[in-house]
């Protein structure tokens, strides 16, 4: 692990913008012009999609991806020049928000500055052409880190970046060396202490596939030598299994139990529903009420939750990387209510505990404690809307739950779960109290 990583991580949101389609526009104003918005939702880091110029050889659909850059350096003349990209990150700040930049250092587009002025910094294949470790990604090549010449270019480019963003969120992390992590890492924050690094891991069939191809693949465990936070992958697909009734909720907490106990003490995993290579959490979920138990999961797990632009909204449709997609009449419901007063919740000095337990009770319900300095919360989870009563070891009394602020009663080593979250903030003050409320 990163041995300055701040566990205060777990009190934040990240809140993810694609710039083209945010607005109409497609234009940095546009985002610049609604961050009081995105403030006021709850947002703490504020992760920015590739910004770079795209590259137009072997472009996929009319404008391409954001991840086949064409030149790291330089600003996407469709969404604005550096000065309007300056008033946003400036913004941003003034608001109290920090800004992370996505940065893709795996491969460029094919016809990139790098591959124009260092083609031998790419993999070739045998006729001596560019070429990459992944086949379906036919808009890249990728970049040979072999040459240690290419690791100084991209530090000395992150550096550039960090006189406006606070941090990366650094694609396809897994397939870059480590060992040019290591270095990045301490050459940017000797620069700029506090820079925040978030690598996009992976599952660990893409992990193992790649390394049986004898190419890097990195895991979770090894990129938390460099990195802040990883993405949740490596049981996002489980906890999609139990959802559509191809797994349990038993095995996915089981695996999630494992997790926190494999990861350093000080670990953050970004959790999520939805992001911009995934479809919607609406074509998981099929009602608000599903949301309200889904959204809630995703803020009471030890770690940062992450809110795709347009989540909020309810929105269905996965958009478009590739051409033109714009998110904003894609809108099916409300839920900033609840993104503000979970965010609220999150910010509670409790939730960075050491002590974190998880366990599954009475029909399936996810039922999740913090315990630290004689007081916890425990948050009882229906992920599929179960109406149940479960034990629970907490004297009989009358409590708040803190997501609704209705009262919850507790009689006779009861308490009745009607298919929303309960979350009840209490003393711990008996030497009684740890074992316990092991079962609260």
């Amino acid at each position: 692990m990163a041995r300055d990583t701040q566990t205060q991580l777990r009190n934040d949101m990240i809140y993810s913008v694609f710039v083209r389609n945010y607005s109409k526009s497609g234009k940095f104003e546009a985002v610049t012009a609604d961050l009081q918005r995105i403030k006021d939702l709850g947002t703490d880091i504020l992760w920015l999609l590739p910004i770079y110029p795209i590259g137009e050889a072997n472009r996929k659909g009319t404008l391409g991806s954001p991840y086949a850059i064409q030149d790291y350096r330089g600003i996407n003349p469709e969404h604005g020049t550096i000065d309007d990209f300056k008033a946003l990150t400036d913004k941003a700040h003034e608001l109290g928000m920090k800004v992370m930049l996505d940065i893709v250092y795996n491969h460029t587009s094919p016809d990139s500055v790098l591959a124009t002025e260092h083609p031998d910094w790419f993999y070739h294949d045998e006729d001596g052409n560019l070429t990459n470790k992944v086949g379906d990604w036919s808009d890249v090549k990728d970049l040979d880190y072999g040459h240690h010449e290419l690791w100084q270019y991209q530090i000395d480019t992150l550096l550039y970046w960090s006189q406006f963003v606070d941090g990366f969120r650094c694609d396809v992390a897994p397939l870059v060396p480590l060992d040019f992590w290591l270095e990045a890492r301490k050459q940017v924050n000797a620069k700029h202490p506090g820079t925040l690094w978030l690598a996009e891991s992976a599952g660990s069939g893409f992990i193992q596939e790649l390394r049986s191809q004898g190419y890097t693949g990195l895991s979770d465990s090894e990129l938390y030598q460099a990195f802040d936070m990883t993405y949740d992958y490596d049981v996002f697909g489980d906890f999609k299994d139990y959802w559509q009734g191809r797994s349990t909720v038993d095995r996915y907490v089981d695996l999630l139990q494992r997790q926190d106990a494999t990861f350093p003490s000080n670990y953050v995993k970004m959790r999520f529903l939805e992001n911009h290579d995934n479809a919607r959490m609406m074509s998981l979920l099929h009602s608000e009420a599903e949301v309200v138990n889904n959204l809630t999961w995703i803020f009471m797990q030890r770690g940062i939750p992450l809110v795709y632009n347009g989540q909020e909204f309810l929105a269905e449709h996965q958009p478009s990387l590739f051409d033109t997609d714009v998110m904003v009449d894609d809108r099916h419901g409300d839920v900033t209510g609840l993104i503000q007063k979970l965010v609220s919740i999150k910010k509670l000095p409790i939730m960075q505990a050491a002590d974190y337990q998880l366990a599954v009770v009475e029909e399936g319900i996810i039922k999740v404690t913090y315990r630290a300095a004689g007081e916890a919360l425990t948050a009882w989870l229906p992920l599929k809307g179960q109406v149940t009563t479960v034990a629970t070891k907490l004297k009989a009394d009358t409590y708040t739950n803190l997501l609704t602020d209705a009262t919850v009663e507790v009689s006779d080593g009861k308490i009745a779960v009607n298919g929303q979250p309960i979350l009840i903030k209490y003393a711990t003050n008996t030497t009684m109290t740890k074992v316990a409320d092991q079962s609260n």
